[in-house]
């Protein structure tokens, strides 16, 4: 029947040319969010603070991508022995799974002040796990803790400035967001800033108190967060034309007779909170 082979063969073609659009579309947001990925940073695994010793705890929960990425501080003492991190690391998530009696690290990542990146949370640090950082926007996110108090006037030290923005270009890159950019959230718990179901537009690189009523990560850490969006935006790739401190500049893009000593200063606090 030459009308059905037709209509068959009209199907097809349509079919074909449909998906061969849709690939097409797909290399090219490929192509436009390799462009701007960045490099994983070296990240500490969880053995290191947390030996054999985690509490039983259920499968680890993920998301489609990381579009965003909320900075914490720890509310932990500042004067501590870097080599001392990974035990002031088990003292926070032994706090969160006893006293809070949480499942695990509600952080994805955790910072220490010479900027050493421990990972948190379980689930793979390549993996867009779902953490318990800030109530009403855990999906979507990543949750990055400065290890210390940075409340304001208190240094935040440049290794740690440096070591967030890594992380945040590193993981926003996945999903080809611009960290000096807005993106759409929904809230999926009314105890945030936003009732359930609401729609908020925040910044791609956000403070924990965007997103929930606290002062983390303290007034010293969010008053460095656009020099974090624009490092992190450069180790993508991006054209910018914003200066960054010298100090949170990485020393291999910095000429050698500008670059400015190691200086160990303080570091920043975080309040956790459950999906």
């Amino acid at each position: 029947m030459p009308g059905v082979a037709a209509a068959v063969a009209l199907v097809l073609c349509a079919y074909g040319v449909e998906h061969a659009a849709e690939d097409s579309a797909a290399r090219a947001a490929a192509r436009v969010t390799a462009a701007h990925q960045a490099p994983a940073p070296t990240v500490v695994p969880r053995s290191a603070w947390l030996g054999d010793t985690a509490r039983e705890q259920p499968p680890p929960r993920y998301d489609d991508e990381v579009v965003a990425v909320f900075v914490h501080h720890t509310d932990s003492p500042n004067d501590y022995d870097c080599a001392d991190a990974p035990g002031i690391i088990r003292g926070l998530y032994d706090g969160q799974t006893g006293a809070r009696d949480w499942d695990d690290l509600g952080y994805n990542f955790v910072v220490d002040r010479c900027g050493t990146v421990y990972e948190g949370r379980a689930g793979g640090t390549d993996r867009p796990v779902t953490g318990a950082h800030t109530q009403g926007f855990n999906h979507r996110t990543t949750g990055v803790a400065a290890l210390g108090t940075f409340t304001e006037g208190v240094p935040v030290p440049p290794e740690m400035l440096r070591a967030i923005a890594a992380v945040t270009a590193w993981k926003l890159g996945t999903s080809g967001t611009d960290p000096r950019a807005d993106v759409r959230l929904v809230s999926s718990n009314g105890g945030s800033r936003y009732a359930a179901g609401t729609t908020a537009t925040l910044p791609a690189v956000a403070g924990h108190s965007d997103g929930y009523m606290t002062d983390c990560p303290g007034a010293a850490l969010r008053a460095r967060l656009p020099e974090i969006r624009t490092l992190a935006a450069r180790l993508q790739g991006r054209e910018t034309e914003d200066t960054v401190p010298e100090d949170t500049v990485p020393e291999d893009t910095v000429p050698d007779d500008t670059r400015t000593a190691v200086r160990n200063n303080n570091d920043t606090r975080n309040e956790e909170q459950v999906p």
